[in-house]
């Protein structure tokens, strides 16, 4: 399997996942040009994407779908609760015969994969995150969320990549010039998730099998790369798990062989 942050941040996130000549996106809240712009950038056409998977429907990761309904054939997978978020927040309509429902904690068989979304605390109508396995390989996609919970940490066990949120750093938010209720937002246990909770997250899914681990959705304004790869190498020590970390405008793109 083939993973690449397309663009990871308050601006815009966007997920890409590829095994055999297949792609899955993973929320599209950057425009579709940028999407098939940074695909061809890594080697990965544009083309071989099949669907879009839905998180929750904020326009940091749902701006893109009325133009991707209106120039592609993608399949959509969501949620009903985020299919109908999503319409309203973006005035548009899924046809009924490119929505693909899922159901959190209900796996889904699509072109060989399976495609699993569970549950996350966010303040969005019915947020999920997804574990994807693939060609032998089981990654997770995990962002937006105010806490870790045990959900969460169930279904990240046994991962040869996970992608985990680092958004902020408590200190330099409660700081920052963003007005009071943001802060307390972003602080809530439906908000995001901070540096230190990430680290407390990954000690509790950390395997001998995990090979990679990518920080993303970093805030551009209240953290910094090196204080989020602090916490994580804190827990990492010893470990040889890959450290990466995802940008808002610079795509990454990793390779994950079966354990």
């Amino acid at each position: 399997m083939h993973y690449a942050a397309l663009a990871s941040g308050s601006k815009g996130n966007c997920h890409a996942l590829s095994e055999g000549g297949r792609t899955l996106l993973i929320d599209a809240g950057i425009s579709l040009r940028q999407i098939r712009q940074r695909l061809d950038g890594l080697g990965l056409q544009g083309g071989e994407v099949r669907a879009l998977a839905l998180t929750h429907e904020h326009s940091d990761h749902v701006g893109a779908l009325g133009v991707i309904l209106r120039r592609t054939d993608w399949a959509i997978l969501a949620t009903p609760e985020t299919r109908r978020a999503a319409e309203w927040a973006q005035g548009v309509q899924i046809p009924a015969e490119r929505w693909i429902a899922l159901e959190a904690g209900r796996a889904l068989d699509w072109e060989g994969w399976r495609v699993l979304p569970f549950a996350l605390p966010h303040d969005a109508a019915d947020p999920v995150a997804f574990r994807v396995e693939a060609g032998g390989v089981a990654c997770a996609v995990v962002t937006d969320l105010g806490h870790p919970t045990a959900l969460v940490a169930d279904h990240l066990q046994d991962l040869d990549l996970l992608v985990l949120e680092a958004n902020h750093d408590v200190d330099m938010l409660r700081e920052g010039d963003y007005p009071p209720q943001l802060k307390a937002r972003i602080l809530s246990r439906v908000g995001h998730l901070s540096n230190a909770s990430m680290a407390e997250l990954l000690a509790r899914v950390c395997s001998p099998r995990l090979k990679a681990l990518v920080l993303a959705h970093l805030s551009e304004s209240n953290n910094h790369p090196d204080l989020a790869r602090f916490a994580a190498e804190e827990v990492l020590r010893g470990s040889a798990v890959a450290l990466h970390v995802a940008h808002q405008r610079e795509p990454l793109s990793l390779s994950a062989a079966p354990a």
